[in-house]
């Protein structure tokens, strides 16, 4: 690992609303439970215009929830996107900055991006997303400095729908001399996205990350230990997270299962998979075994899912620093 230890990451500037629903809301919608789905602006304003529940406002998209997870545990992280000049937009900044992030944002005339989480009692959560002003973010906007001194580039599985933005960044990361670590971020998006999603992790990625539904879309082995084996052949490591099961970590052959850190208490998986890639990605850049990073990823993401939302609270992580002291 190069001696400088930043992780950045690029993805959707994007402000998440969070909202308890039935599954009969999903019903009457006709959405897929645990999948994403793009809508414009006048969407997601009915959705939420729909929503019973008083919603959860803070800032998201898978990249960021990681970089500011990152940052929690004393790491240095950044993040690169584009918002739009609202006040979704600047609590977007002010939340980067207050949680030790350095944000490089492009900014829009268009309105911030924002997604809907809906969260049923199982803990699963159902994703509505307008992309907004993030959507307008271009090639041309990635400069050599967005990953200067950059050890760690995360790039959420996202940005696929943007291919301009993702070679771009795929470009500049690797002119950076930083490992590329790539999320497949739903299986909605591996299932739409995979010829092309083959050809980035071939040519590009050195970390891949994915669930078990996004793995079985990619590799189509639904056995966890043909799976991951499978990803491994991909990229030199690779992780195959497995929910209550816990998690696969594959390097040069072997492969180390991490067991889950807890079962009690889930009351949300929203920002469970960023905040274990965020765990991860600190241990793997502080020079962690693999052991060790899988069991940092697993502590952090099973603290999230005890809240509702991506951000694991203020006086949660010490108690996890310490954890990763002993």
């Amino acid at each position: 690992m190069k001696k400088n230890r930043l992780v950045t990451g690029i993805g959707a500037a994007l402000v998440d609303i969070l909202v308890r629903q039935s599954d009969d809301f999903l019903r009457e919608i006709d959405a897929q439970k645990g999948g994403m789905t793009l809508v414009d602006e006048d969407a997601i304003n009915h959705l939420i215009g729909r929503t019973i529940s008083e919603p959860v406002v803070v800032p998201g998209g898978s990249a960021c929830n990681t970089i500011i997870g990152v940052a929690r545990l004393g790491g240095t992280a950044s993040f690169v996107g584009k918002l739009g000049e609202d006040d979704y937009g600047r609590l977007f900044e002010s939340e980067l900055k207050k949680r030790n992030v350095s944000p490089y944002l492009v900014k829009s005339s268009s309105a911030t991006g924002r997604v809907l989480s809906a969260i049923t009692p199982d803990a699963q959560r159902t994703l509505f997303t307008f992309l907004g002003a993030s959507s307008e973010h271009i090639g041309e906007e990635i400069i050599d400095n967005s990953f200067r001194d950059s050890a760690i580039v995360q790039i959420e599985g996202y940005l696929v729908f943007n291919e301009d933005l993702i070679a771009a960044a795929l470009g500049a990361a690797k002119k950076a001399n930083a490992l590329i670590s790539f999320d497949l971020a739903s299986y909605t998006v591996v299932e739409e996205f995979k010829p092309m999603l083959h050809r980035i992790v071939d040519e590009y990625v050195d970390i891949l990350i994915a669930n078990e539904d996004e793995a079985r879309a990619f590799t189509g082995f639904s056995d966890e230990i043909k799976a991951v084996n499978a990803l491994s052949e991909m990229a030199d490591i690779a992780v195959l997270k497995v929910g209550a099961r816990g998690s696969y970590i594959a390097k040069g052959g072997e492969i180390i299962k991490i067991e889950p850190f807890g079962s009690d208490g889930i009351i949300d998986t929203t920002g469970a998979g960023d905040l274990w890639a965020a765990g991860f990605l600190f241990g793997l850049v502080n020079g962690y075994p693999l052991d060790k990073c899988g069991m940092l990823g697993s502590v952090c993401g099973y603290e999230v899912c005890k809240v509702v939302g991506a951000h694991i609270p203020d006086e949660v992580w010490p108690g996890i620093i310490r954890i990763l002291e002993e």
